[in-house]
């Protein structure tokens, strides 16, 4: 059974300081497990928050001044916090969703909204935290060959067991990953890429991008290039980062 999180630890960061001291009164009156533990007014601020704080949650204010927040969390990438975005402009949902986000609240906020919104956070942030907790222990048995075997991918739903030689890649989206196997299946992980790349064996896996680690064996053709780039035996393109490519390239003796 999941053990229930008491409070969430939150930041909330907007450039209005009355948005701020309202969000906090509607959080104080009505969600209860949220403790808010830090507040920002900018981007720069914010980032020195989160990072200092490491907070459960986080309620952004899109449009602030010095930068926008998905600029901010471009710089916190892996993002491993949940994301509720509050914010005055609704044209912003499709850019929210790439980055994650558990929920998008126009303001001024609705009540029963909020609620719902924090609810979500707290299953998916107890999900997370139970389902890591089953894969550490699975992690901890030891396997004689790293590159075979089952390798445990909690979900919001739970475990699934993916074969280690099967996932031709894994894909970054904000604080998820994508995984895709040689079997047109894909599998959608709480955890972040970072944590994959530690993971699986570098003998064969390697990050060539930021938001992409692939398996060396599913590697149709590389394109040369500033970076260059590789088609993998799926079809799908993916840049090689420039950074990346003498590493990539000595993988190969090239």
């Amino acid at each position: 059974m999941i053990k229930t999180l008491t409070m969430l630890r939150s930041v909330m960061i907007d450039d209005e300081p009355k948005n701020l001291s309202i969000l906090k009164h509607l959080l104080e009156e009505y969600c209860h497990q949220v403790q808010i533990v830090g507040e920002a007014g900018n981007p720069k601020s914010g980032i020195e928050t989160i990072l200092s704080l490491k907070p459960d949650l986080v309620f952004l204010d899109i449009e602030m001044p010095y930068g926008s927040a998905f600029d901010m969390l471009d710089q916190l990438y892996p993002i491993d916090f949940e994301i509720i975005f509050v914010t005055a402009f609704n044209d912003y949902a499709l850019k929210a969703l790439k980055y994650s986000a558990l929920d998008y609240l126009l303001k001024p906020v609705d009540i029963e909204e909020l609620k719902s919104a924090v609810n979500k956070a707290a299953t998916r942030i107890n999900n997370k935290n139970y389902n890591n907790q089953i894969l550490n222990l699975l992690e901890s048995m030891k396997k004689p060959n790293p590159t075979h075997g089952k390798l445990a991918i909690p979900s919001q739903e739970g475990l699934e067991f993916l074969q280690i030689e099967n996932i031709i890649r894994c894909e970054a989206q904000g604080a998820y990953t994508y995984i895709f196997t040689k079997d047109n299946k894909r599998v959608i992980s709480i955890k972040n890429i970072k944590e994959y790349e530690e993971l699986l064996p570098d003998s064969i896996f390697f990050r060539i991008h930021h938001s992409h680690l692939i398996n060396l064996n599913f590697i149709k053709k590389y394109h040369k290039g500033r970076g260059g780039y590789v088609e993998m035996d799926d079809g799908f393109m993916i840049e090689v980062a420039t950074r990346r490519k003498d590493e990539f390239l000595s993988k190969f003796n090239a």
